[in-house]
């Protein structure tokens, strides 16, 4: 990593993209090197640049083994005469040194300053605007379904659906943010029937409830009868799953589910009636949560198109039907299983809705790339829909991306909906912004603030806590969620780099009440100290890592990104006077250095959905 102070290592992938940077400066510097000192040209294949190992000193490290075969000298001698010639003859390269045969490069100070100067005058810097031929890139994220609320599951998917399309975004790529609403299917009509039966007439209204979280409660109280149900087929003998089949209450809600997709007048007008009341409640927590979305498409209408494509696909010859009328698809030469498409009875599964959904999103949009942000536990599923739609003859299936992550548990263990025993993201949402009001009460932040903005800085440090405890982890991975861990203002929390922009806006207020500039002096000359090139170093990054994460898919890498420049900057700030420093040069180039990084701080945590407190 380029930088003698630079303290992060997380980042190798980037160090690729820097070494672009330096190639043209590094490689023809080398090879006027070896052809000055040896009389021979020196292939690319044998100009081997490294990142410099964290325990010695310098920024790049070339392994000099090949080129001592051109130069006839041991491969230490060969690295200390390119290197002499490299600092002779190269501005930006200060210094090196030998170990064994390894040429350890140390890029000049006065460089640092200089790219300092161009990223702080691109105001744009770190995001590239979408040009004509930019890659078209869908985001599917959120997924709830309208027979209960959303849940800390549901805020984990939420995050990193919004994140992602902000970071595929800043790299440059056409983005539309959808959102797939399961509104029908045998868990809807479980909700409907509990309705039914023992709902005698309440509404969301009547009960002081958000409409989600009244439906919702129905979903439960119909998984609670039809356990009261099974309980005596069990004792008379009976397997828990046929007796969960037979039982009178799942007959029941099949048959809705049937009379559903007939059309029964009576029965539509009762799903619309409890999905508006949901739709209303969804509304309230994705405003809250701070997510949106350009087109929400509904699984009652795509399963529609999904059975047009099995039926016609069956017609081709793609598909099975069997004895019983199912319709099936076999993919066993791919060694995977055999897929229903239709019941027996004509009803489509969660496949025929799928199909039907990305068919309409390709005509509406002839997308490039899909990306479904869906949990680990679909990774069978998506499979099989991408092959399926394949086979049907659906090229562009190719470009079809699952974005797989883990589950999110909680320190006493896994959430059950059935059981209504998740946590709901409303009270998840309410519950972090009063921690963060307790917190800051106790450690004195809050003084000298209105009420009300007193409670719209909470609801920031609380979501920002929430959002960046979610994000900083690595999407693959299953996490447990602890809301006490993510808020604090120290350490790698979404407060600490909240608090750290804050101090940054703090500083520049103060220098524009004193007048002080913070623009360059085309005769300043400012050599900066080891933690000033530490944090121009993390902030050269920045432009590399948005695309990077864009390719991995990673919000994560910008979470722990922030977390370090933050980190930086703060040690920085800790050694040096920034305002009380004498020098009228020095002082602008501080002031420049902590004008960029509130500047990129505030772009990272854009990119995270993270709002940035002018006053903390």
């Amino acid at each position: 990593m380029i930088g003698s102070g630079l303290k992060v290592t997380n980042y190798c992938a980037i160090f690729a993209a820097r070494i672009k940077e330096m190639e043209k400066l590094l490689r023809s510097g080398i090879r006027e090197a070896v052809r000055s000192l040896y009389g021979v040209n020196a292939n690319d294949d044998l100009l081997q640049i490294q990142k410099t190992r964290r325990e010695f000193e310098g920024d790049f490290t070339l392994v000099a083994f090949p080129l001592a075969r051109l130069s006839h000298r041991s491969p230490e001698q060969t690295a200390g005469e390119i290197g002499e010639y490299l600092v002779r003859e190269i501005d930006a390269i200060d210094g090196y040194n030998v170990i064994k045969g390894f040429l350890n490069l140390v890029i000049a100070p006065a460089e640092w300053s200089r790219r300092l100067d161009a990223m702080h005058a691109d105001d744009a810097y770190g995001f590239a605007g979408a040009g004509p031929d930019a890659e078209t890139v869908i985001i599917e994220y959120s997924s709830p379904n309208t027979n209960k609320p959303l849940h800390l599951g549901h805020i984990r998917n939420n995050l990193l659906g919004w994140s992602l399309a902000r970071i595929c975004s800043a790299a440059g790529k056409k983005v539309i943010r959808t959102n797939i609403v399961n509104d029908r299917g045998i868990h809807i009509c479980k909700s409907m029937l509990a309705w039914q039966l023992y709902g005698n007439g309440r509404t969301p209204a009547t009960e002081g409830k958000k409409g989600d979280h009244f439906v919702g409660d129905y979903y439960v109280l119909f998984e609670q009868k039809l356990k009261e149900q099974i309980k005596p087929l069990v004792d008379a003998g009976t397997s828990p799953e046929e007796a969960r089949e037979n039982a009178p209450l799942m007959q029941e809600a099949r048959q809705l589910l049937k009379k559903w997709e007939e059309g029964d007048r009576e029965t539509l007008e009762l799903w619309q009636m409890m999905n508006s009341w949901v739709y209303e409640g969804f509304d309230v927590t994705y405003r809250a949560l701070g997510v949106e979305f350009d087109r929400i498409y509904y699984e009652s209408d795509t399963y529609k198109v999904g059975k047009e494509i099995v039926l016609r696909s069956l017609e081709e010859g793609h598909l099975i039907r069997k004895d019983d009328g199912s319709v099936w698809i076999d993919l066993t030469a791919d060694k995977l299983d055999m897929k229903l498409l239709l019941r027996s009875d004509g009803t489509a599964v969660y496949m025929t809705q799928d199909l039907g959904t990305a068919v309409l999103r390709y005509n509406d949009y002839h997308f490039d790339r899909h990306i479904y942000v869906v949990g680990n536990e679909q990774n069978y599923h998506f499979q099989v829909l991408a092959l399926t739609l394949l086979r049907m003859g659906f090229e562009w299936a190719k470009g079809l991306h699952h974005f797989s992550y883990g589950m999110v548990e909680l320190p006493e263990g896994k959430m059950k909906s059935r059981e209504g025993t998740v946590v709901d993201a409303d009270d998840l949402i309410a519950g972090m912004t009063a921690t963060a009001t307790t917190m800051s009460q106790e450690l004195g932040k809050l003084g000298g603030y209105s009420t009300g903005e007193r409670e719209n800085i909470c609801r920031q440090i609380g979501l920002g806590a929430l959002k960046y405890f979610i994000l900083k982890v690595d999407p693959k991975k299953n996490m447990t969620f602890n809301p006490k861990e993510s808020i604090d203002f120290n350490g790698n929390t979404g407060p600490f780099i909240q608090y750290t922009y804050a101090r940054i806006r703090s500083v520049m207020k103060k220098a524009e009440e004193m007048g002080v500039r913070s623009v360059s002096d085309r005769n300043e000359k400012i050599i900066p100290n080891p933690k000033e090139i530490s944090v121009i170093s993390l902030l050269n990054d920045f432009h590399l890592l948005v695309p990077e994460a864009a390719r991995e898919l990673s919000p994560a890498l910008i979470a722990n990104y922030c977390y370090d420049l933050a980190r930086e900057f703060n040690q920085f700030y800790h050694d040096y006077s920034i305002l009380g420093e004498e020098n009228e040069s020095l002082r602008s180039f501080r002031l420049r250095l902590s004008e960029l990084t509130g500047r990129v701080l505030e772009k990272g945590l854009f990119l995270l959905g993270i709002e940035a407190p002018e006053r903390m």
